[in-house]
């Protein structure tokens, strides 16, 4: 240095400048290299040392300088990363990235330099900062007053710089003409890594996050797949924030979704990591190279969005170097060797095992408290909002977009409107128009990529891959955008087949997906399967098939765009009344004993296909199907449901003018009749039977007339009128006979038995059923039931003879609870606590009849004819036990589910066993001889 240059004393800022790389850019370029160090160096000079700074030192590629003026400093900087941008280099590669750093601090010069600790600060403030980047201290953000016209400092936070002990606040300038994405600082601090700062709390997965942990801890390639929405990109954050100490290289987040050509993928990370394009050479190369002796993790974000791309970028970075470690996100798997596919699941919607909040239900409650502006949810609410997480299946996106939805809604309100799921969760949220591009510069964030794109030659970012990135980024902004950036990527027949399973309420297996399209479905169902939008299930007997309901949803809204609507929900209803009749039938085709068990996995399934029949659909194959669930719907208290359905089933019947034949709208008035009955409205019930009865007639079939008629007697018992009922019911007995359909009329001899031991008729009660037990062994649909082994235990009960009520009793129970008969077997657990009572076991009597009460409360069943002998019985229990005693036995019993209820009662030891002198264990005394 000339020592005629004044140099700044007092408050000076310290500038230093050198190239990124410059020895990989005189290798590439050799001897081309030194034309462009001269050309750096003019320019450098003409704009930093041509203002008011002092030039103290050029060595090579670096300059180091001294300014009395932080502002003009600053200006100088910014003067010349302009220039460096707009000469016109020999190519692109050549063009040299000069990093910049600045400081201020009190320094006096001597001997024509400083011996100051400040150089040193600004020299580490300078090798913090990335080619093209210019960094300052905030001592010189504080007196760079004002700032060039258009600029402004970005905070980029503490951070400790090599060899001081305390943290310095860097800022980045920016401006018009300058890049603004670089990687973090490179600083000393003792982590490195990119991972974009959460405005929310982690909600929830402990579970999951254990997991994951191990798995990225045991394998060099993990992808998190999972429908969209799920929280794969959430989890994979957290899951990386809680591992950077244990990666000396970092750990970096890379968001592939911003991606809009396969070819700048491995650009998108070398961005991120601090990389340029190298002439000549393939950027994967440069990557491979930079990781090979570098131990890190990687986070690829939404790799579906550049499937195949990503795939090849990951298994060179592999390759090349084994202390890396890639942790990727993604709708579907990129099937590479080494890959361990992990399926991200929905948040639990179960309480957990400490009874705590389900973690889908405290998502739930963080987010409404935020929405409601800190207020929780009421204590009220709690159920409801149990409701809404299991219609969201537990999607943490659209638990997000709920809890907004929560700032004007109730929980309860909210949950009712779910019907319509896309349209409740996405309300308020319409799609952005485009952004207005104005003339001139505009800076954003995806600069970096911009460039690197022109490194290679590509061509500048079209307005249609802005709109690409714009939905990449808005794509979690509303639950149609999160499935539609998935819907988009499928072939016509994967998308066909997505739209037709939207029928479907629940899991489903290949077969039926077969049935319902008529072809075989594996191919469209595995692409289906590999981008997260259907789950598959595996189990022993076979995988199943489901879709999240907020992907259903967004399925049936295609379905009915599509015009396919009509022809796949009427496919899926004939489905169903195929599915009922299996389920009467055995493996061989033959029918079988009607189990209601078989009936319960097919409910939703049928309650979708009657809501098609009620709403748009054929009304008679809707009675069809309400027939098939007729016994059901009274055995798990659904009784109520069934009627209503019924109802909207007559309104469709005449809102379309639909002809039904009168033998089957006798057997749905039968059916509506005996439903009314179990739920208790009795009016309703006559009704009902002299409109099933009129019709039947109209119809002329015996049998259905046999059935039809065997049923006028329920009424008549529910209203008391007993003499009437039984005058009714030996008529209909008679009739039958005469016509050859006495086995159709059994209801009529059930209630005749009925009616016959309430009277106290044992004797005439006992043959009537004698001769109704062959029937019912004939009758599939019936002999499930028990009905007479039931009724013959009631006669022995009344006869006194536990014996026979003992063995009657315990057949009937056994049967009804292996096929499903749950309310009928409540009366069977009544009928065996009088049985014990009259054995000597008051207690455990008193423990039956609070098990079959209960779940006869929680069944919303009709006490019936049998219900004045219960509480007879009942009543002189409590005087023999006392209040005391039996209120504890029964509440003791009223905590049983029905299973710990029937078993305990299936236990119980034969009476034979507990009598003394039993007749069937008495030894007979030996006969005396009469030889002479």
């Amino acid at each position: 240095m000339s020592p005629r240059i004044h140099l700044p004393s007092g408050w000076v800022t310290f500038v230093f400048t050198d190239i990124e790389g410059s020895t990989r850019l005189a290798q590439l370029l050799g001897p081309g290299y030194r034309p462009v160090l001269r050309e750096h160096r003019r320019l450098l000079r003409h704009t930093l040392a041509g203002t008011d700074g002092a030039e103290l030192l050029t060595e090579g590629d670096s300059f180091f300088l001294a300014f009395p003026d932080a502002g003009a400093a600053v200006h100088a900087c910014l003067t010349a990363q302009r220039a460096l941008a707009d000469h016109d280099w020999p190519t692109p590669e050549a063009a040299p990235r000069v990093r910049m750093g600045l400081h201020t601090g009190y320094a006096e010069p001597r001997d024509g330099e400083y011996a100051s600790p400040e150089v040193h600060r600004a020299a580490r403030v300078a090798a913090a900062a990335h080619g093209g980047q210019v960094l300052c201290s905030a001592a010189t953000a504080r007196h760079a007053d004002p700032l060039p016209d258009g600029a402004s400092l970005l905070d980029l936070g503490l951070h400790r710089l090599r060899g001081f002990d305390d943290r310095e606040r860097l800022f980045q300038l920016v401006a018009p003409g300058l890049e603004r994405s670089f990687p973090r600082p490179r600083t000393a601090d003792a982590v490195a890594h990119n991972l974009p700062t959460q405005v929310t709390s982690f909600v929830g997965r402990q579970a999951e996050r254990t997991e994951l942990r191990r798995l990225v801890e045991t394998y060099r390639l993990v992808t998190v797949l999972g429908a969209g929405g799920a929280g794969k990109t959430r989890l994979a954050v957290e899951l990386a924030s809680g591992v950077v100490e244990a990666y000396p290289d970092g750990v970096w987040f890379v968001d592939v979704a911003a991606v809009t050509d396969p070819g700048l993928v491995a650009f998108e990370i070398a961005a991120v990591l601090g990389l340029r394009p190298e002439p000549g050479r393939p950027m994967v190369d440069t990557l491979v190279e930079y990781a090979a002796a570098r131990r890190m993790l990687v986070v690829l974000d939404t790799c579906d969005a550049q499937p195949a791309a990503s795939a090849e970028v990951i298994s060179r970075l592999l390759a090349g170097g084994r202390g890396v470690r890639v942790l990727a996100t993604s709708r579907e798997s990129f099937g590479v060797p080494g890959e361990v596919v992990w399926r991200i699941p929905p948040l639990s919607v179960d309480p957990g095992p400490d009874g705590g909040a389900s973690d889908a239900v405290a998502l739930l409650l963080d987010r409404t408290a935020a929405a409601r502006g800190g207020r929780s949810p009421e204590p009220a609410e709690q159920a409801d909002l149990r409701r809404v997480v299991r219609r969201l299946d537990g999607l943490p996106l659209a638990i997000e977009l709920a809890a907004a939805r929560l700032r004007v809604l109730s929980a309860g309100q909210l949950a009712e409107r779910l019907d319509d799921m896309l349209g409740t969760l996405d309300a308020g949220r319409e799609e952005l128009d485009p952004p207005v591009v104005e003339a001139g510069w505009t800076g954003n964030q995806q600069d970096t990529v911009d460039l690197v794109a022109a490194a290679i030659g590509a061509a500048p970012v079209t307005p249609a891959s802005r709109a690409v990135q714009r939905s990449a980024n808005e794509r979690h902004l509303t639950m149609q955008a999160t499935v539609t950036w998935s819907y988009r990527t499928l072939g016509a027949r994967s998308a066909r087949l997505l739209r037709w399973m939207a029928v479907f309420a629940g899991p489903v297996d290949l077969p039926t997906v077969q049935w319902l399209l008529d072809e075989d479905p594996l191919d469209p169902l595995s692409v289906l399967v590999d981008k997260s939008m259907v789950l598959a299930e595996p189990r022993a007997s076979g995988s199943t098939y489901r879709m999240l309901d907020p992907i259903r949803a967004y399925a049936a809204r295609r379905l009915i765009e599509a015009g396919e609507e009509q022809t796949a929900r009427d496919r899926h209803v004939a489905w169903s009344r195929h599915a009922l009749e299996r389920a009467h039938l055995g493996p061989d085709g033959r029918p079988v004993t009607l189990s209601l068990y078989a009936l319960d996995p097919l409910a939703g399934e049928l309650r979708a296909a009657l809501r098609w029949c009620a709403t748009g659909g054929s009304a008679r194959s809707g009675l069809r199907l309400a027939g098939g669930l007729d016994q059901w719907w009274r055995e798990r208290g659904l009784a109520r449901e069934g009627r209503l359905w019924l109802f909207r089933l007559y309104g469709r019947i005449a809102e379309t003018g639909e002809s039904i034949p009168e033998a089957e709208l006798a057997a749905a008035y039968h059916m509506h009749s005996l439903h009314a009955g179990a739920d208790g409205e009795f009016a309703e019930e006559l009704r009902y039977s002299q409109r099933a009865e009129a019709a039947a007639r109209q119809a002329g079939d015996l049998g259905l007339l046999a059935r039809v008629l065997a049923g006028r007697a329920a009424p008549l018992v529910d209203m008391g009128q007993f003499v009437e009922a039984e005058r009714v019911c030996r008529e209909v007995i008679d009739w039958a006979y005469e016509q050859n359909v006495v086995s159709d009329a059994l209801l009529a001899v059930y209630n005749l038995a009925e009616l016959l031991w309430r009277r106290g008729a044992l004797d005439e009660a006992a043959e009537v059923l004698g001769a109704a037990r062959p029937v019912e062994a004939a009758r599939p649909v019936e002999r499930g039931r028990r009905s007479v082994d039931m009724l013959l235990g009631l006669v022995a009960l009344a006869r006194g003879d536990l014996v026979a009520a003992h063995e009657h009793l315990l057949v009937a129970l056994r049967s009804r609870m292996n096929h499903g008969y749950l309310g009928r077997a409540c009366d069977t657990l009544n009928a065996i606590a009088v049985r014990c009572a009259l054995g000597g076991e008051p207690v455990t009597a008193a423990r039956l009849f609070g098990a079959a009460q209960a779940t006869r409360a929680s069944l919303r069943a009709t006490p019936g004819i049998h219900g004045p002998y219960w509480l007879a019985r009942q009543a002189d229990l409590r005087r023999s036990l006392g209040d005391a005693a039996f209120d504890a036995a029964w509440a003791s019993g009223a905590a049983l589910r029905l299973e710990e209820a029937a078993a305990l009662a299936l236990d119980l030891e034969h009476p034979d066993l507990t009598t003394p002198h039993s007749p069937r264990f008495t030894t007979p005394a030996p006969r005396r001889s009469t030889a002479s």
